[in-house]
């Protein structure tokens, strides 16, 4: 674990995600006025959404929910991960509200907030060819996989190998249908992952060897296609985990 951490940390810090690259503030994330503004937006979104307005449009605004959602949950485990728990009235009183209003933010057991993947499945209910599409598979990739795991992405937690295979063929899908989607490294870097996975727990040895060979196959592309980026850090680390498959 210390290893895969210590080759991990560079390339968590370049992913974006607001729980890995953190750091202590001195003051409240989320402010009264922040914390309003988030309400007012929520309120509008889900308002959108119960509308009858176009499936786009309503498609548009459970997109921009979810965002929101996620956003709000950035900032709550930033507190979770320095403090043990949220802090400020503001951001307590913000989870209060969005639970009285019946879209409140779920947390795993160790009070970590998930990410807010049903509303991109919404998104991609409402218009499953729309113009938000490509962004709200990437969300769907993206959100399952930090939820999959704690520290190691080798060690899926709470994952079957029915939702694994569920998340490979996302992955795949998006991959295939969105080339030149501006966030194809990190989704070709999860995919890779869970090629990882599959080929870790798979259920029987052939099986296993197949994932093994996709595995290997898309590390070796992904270095090929980024040789700059801050992921490759932890490749060979990656690499390391198919031993014997």
């Amino acid at each position: 674990m210390g290893q895969w951490r210590k080759q991990a940390l560079p390339w968590f810090a370049g992913l974006g995600m607001g729980l890995f690259g953190m750091c202590i503030y001195p003051h409240d994330l989320i402010t009264a006025e922040y914390a309003e503004r988030y309400m007012a937006a929520i309120a509008q979104y889900s308002l959108t959404m119960r509308s009858t307005d176009p499936a786009d449009k309503r498609a548009e605004a459970a997109f921009q929910l979810g965002r929101t959602m996620d956003e709000i949950r950035e900032f709550l485990n930033r507190d979770m991960a320095s403090h043990g728990q949220v802090q400020g009235l503001a951001s307590n009183r913000l989870v209060a509200e969005l639970k009285t209003r019946g879209t409140p933010l779920a947390q795993d057991a160790s009070g970590r907030f998930l990410a807010n993947t049903h509303c991109y499945l919404d998104a991609l209910k409402l218009a499953p060819n729309g113009p938000r599409e490509g962004d709200a598979l990437f969300k769907l990739l993206q959100g399952h996989f930090y939820d999959s795991f704690e520290e190691d992405p080798l060690a899926s937690k709470n994952q079957s190998w029915t939702q694994l295979a569920q998340q490979i063929e996302l992955g795949e899908r998006f991959i295939r249908r969105f080339p030149r989607h501006r966030e194809m490294e990190e989704a070709q870097f999860i995919l890779l992952i869970r090629y990882v996975q599959a080929a870790r727990s798979a259920p029987s040895g052939t099986v296993s060897r197949g994932f093994s060979e996709k595995a290997r196959a898309a590390i070796t592309d992904f270095e090929k296609r980024y040789p700059e980026s801050m992921r490759a850090a932890a490749l060979p680390t990656i690499r390391a985990g198919l031993e014997n498959k």
